[in-house]
């Protein structure tokens, strides 16, 4: 009898952000069989921290089916280069300069791992699974976490650019001298309209303003609590919602218009904003995207779980890297 190749139906899913890294187990079929986390910022050396992960991966895999059943492994990190395998100058990570995280984790594991930006993996997961489903011209934009993160899909592709850093559209300078950015520059989007600049927003308001406002009373300031407010009819509270949403629909309006895309896909913890930042986001892109896109752009808000997606995109990425396995 000749033997036959077994089939691996299982990938890792990995998800760095700042403050948390989320990794899963993933079917074929894109079912979450075991999932877990620990505090990215509990590492301030890059290599202790691919050492827990490592660790911590294997110790989910072999409690869940074992290590033979698992393909490959997809990481969706911040200002990570899907070309290189490598985070360049993430600005909000501790570990700074060029870190060729594919390779390092590669080694440790002893399988084939992929990575790339976050956007680049929220979009991955939309098209897979959610509100991209069929869609092959459209744009994702995930707000979350201190960042604007952006990805374009193109005729059922990612648009990557040369050198893999395409969609950067929250490093697309907004206001000359503006506020300060964690790449460096000034003005640009992401430090107007991420939860960061929203608070930014609101301390402004209140610091410019005479007027009573129940921010000035709340012990802390985010996206939750000036919404809060807001449902209160605090006016401060809504303007600075307003500010925020406005810039938000500037920015996505000049992106539109430049890509023409069938629809752009908000994702990200500012959606928990709800109407107080998609009313006057709309009104701002209506005001401003190229006449003849006009009303033919939809603007959808995803209909994922923000706990799963990036999950199961850093997923669907490990699907698509070549098998390669130390031990095969």
């Amino acid at each position: 009898m000749n033997e036959v190749d077994h089939i691996k139906t299982r990938v890792v899913g990995i998800d760095i952000r700042e403050n948390r890294t989320t990794y899963a187990v993933v079917s074929v079929r894109g079912e979450i069989i075991a999932q877990d986390h620990f505090r990215t910022s509990d590492y301030s050396e890059i290599s202790e921290y691919v050492s827990a992960l490592a660790e911590n991966v294997l110790s989910l895999v072999e409690e869940n089916g074992g290590y033979e059943t698992v393909r490959s492994v997809g990481i969706s990190a911040p200002s990570a280069n899907y070309l290189t395998g490598c985070i360049e100058n993430a600005a909000n990570l501790k570990w700074k300069g060029v870190i060729p995280l594919a390779a390092m984790l590669q080694d440790q594991l002893g399988l084939a791992v992929a990575v790339a930006n976050d956007a680049h993996i929220t979009a991955l997961g939309e098209k897979a699974y959610g509100s991209a489903h069929g869609m092959k011209d459209f744009i994702i934009v995930s707000i979350s976490h201190g960042g604007l993160g952006s990805c374009i899909f193109t005729n059922g592709l990612p648009h990557l650019g040369f050198n893999g850093f395409a969609g950067e559209v929250g490093h697309t300078c907004v206001e000359v001298d503006g506020r300060q950015c964690g790449c460096g520059r000034r003005g640009c989007l992401e430090t107007y309209v991420s939860d960061r600049g929203l608070v930014k927003t609101a301390e402004e308001e209140i610091a410019k303003s005479k007027e009573p406002t129940l921010m000035s009373e709340l012990d802390e300031l985010n996206i939750n609590t000036i919404v809060d407010c807001c449902e209160i009819g605090d006016r401060m509270a809504i303007e600075t919602f307003r500010r925020v949403g406005s810039m938000l629909g500037v920015g996505l309006a000049n992106y539109a218009s430049v890509i023409n895309p069938e629809a752009i896909i908000l994702t990200g913890d500012m959606m928990a904003a709800g109407k107080w930042l998609l009313k006057p986001m709309r009104q701002a892109f209506d005001e401003h995207v190229y006449r003849n896109i006009r009303g033919k752009v939809r603007i959808l808000v995803s209909i994922l779980k923000e706990g799963e997606r990036d999950v199961l995109g850093a997923s669907a990425l490990a699907w698509d890297v070549k098998e390669y396995s130390l031990f095969k």
